[in-house]
């Protein structure tokens, strides 16, 4: 199973989701320090979940760290978060 996989599935067993993309932009990367061959190293995860109302921009970002893991966050070498509420 890939990392962006393993992303989504973890994601989607932690959170009521109302829009998930996770979006491997290594391609982007390529040349500069973390990159890996093959990808998988920098991603852009957009989650709007109804898990995120009344909680600031930092709780978000901490549940969706602690959703993800110790183990896959070290082995991912950038993470974006776009973190919304459905309206």
């Amino acid at each position: 199973m890939s990392r962006r996989e393993i992303i989504k599935t973890k994601l989607e067993e932690s959170f009521v989701i109302e829009t998930l993309d996770v979006i491997d932009e290594s391609e982007f990367h390529r040349g500069h320090s973390g990159f890996q061959e093959g990808g998988e190293s920098h991603f852009r995860i957009r989650l709007s979940s109804e898990n995120f109302k009344n909680k600031s921009l930092l709780a978000r970002h901490r549940a969706v760290h602690e959703a993800l893991g110790k183990q896959l966050l070290s082995e991912i070498h950038a993470l974006a978060l776009e973190l919304d509420v459905p309206f």
